[in-house]
């Protein structure tokens, strides 16, 4: 039985002025997968997150969340799905004038009314499940190095116990140790808690480790889909490049 499609983008376009950027783009996620989304620098990859994610407007095209048609939604609808989803912004994106629990807190305040001391038992248990010391709560995020910067917005992304989190780039500037146990994280949480997780990504280690699925952004749209061998068999000169190259022949190698 194929797994549910819970995002669904279809012949989506965006524009910003006469600049077409996506261009009758279609994309689906299924439930409990990982799917990498890559493609060249200035491609378009987050602009898609962000017209998913309602942030940016589309000139045409359908996207539907969980069944939902993101156009005739009601606002009963969106904030029902906004609940469901976490997204964790490139570079951690911490609101730099609160605390780790306080940002952790964030949406239970906005869309939940639980009392402080449950915010923070909840906030708590979220520095556990993305392994943060709890020594990391009271602290600014000034004062966290940048692969605690990135656990710490996850935990907030993790907030509402969403079934679909949105990571964009969240590797990035991270040392190898660091970028390897973050993708071994997020396939431990995708395991326990069922999550389905769309991933912007650079990392060619995190696509060989961590996705069970990758799309490759070109031409303004999806050029291709699939697994690793997909990837590999490739003669799309972008796609041999970059999964073929010189760069990606000794992690070609370590995984077989």
């Amino acid at each position: 039985m194929a797994a549910e499609t819970i995002l669904e983008v279809r012949d989506v376009t965006v524009r910003f002025g006469s600049n077409v950027v996506l261009d009758h783009l279609s994309l689906d996620l299924r439930r409990r997968e990982i799917l990498g989304f890559v493609g060249p620098s200035g491609s378009g990859k987050s602009v898609l997150l962000r017209t998913v994610l309602g942030l940016n407007p589309k000139a045409g095209g359908a996207i539907r969340l969980f069944g939902v048609d993101l156009d005739t939604a009601t606002p009963r609808q969106r904030t029902d799905l906004d609940m469901r989803i976490g997204v964790l912004f490139q570079h951690g994106a911490l609101f730099s004038s609160l605390t780790v629990i306080e940002n952790i807190q964030v949406p239970m305040r906005e869309y939940l009314d639980l009392p402080q001391p449950l915010m923070d038992k909840l906030a708590r248990l979220k520095l556990d499940l993305v392994g943060l010391p709890q020594s990391a709560g009271p602290k600014m995020p000034s004062e966290l190095s940048g692969g605690m910067i990135k656990r710490a917005a996850l935990a907030r992304a993790l907030a509402l116990d969403p079934e679909l989190v949105f990571l964009d780039e969240p590797t990035s500037g991270l040392d190898p140790i660091g970028a390897a146990d973050f993708d071994k994280l997020i396939q431990n949480l995708r395991d326990t808690l069922g999550l389905t997780v769309y991933m912007v990504t650079h990392d060619l280690d995190s696509l060989f480790m961590a996705c069970d699925r990758i799309a490759v952004l070109g031409e303004k749209r999806v050029v291709l889909q699939g697994g690793l061998d997909v990837m590999l068999a490739s003669e799309i000169p972008w796609v041999k490049q970059y999964f073929r190259g010189d760069r990606a022949r000794h992690i070609v190698e370590a995984h077989g």
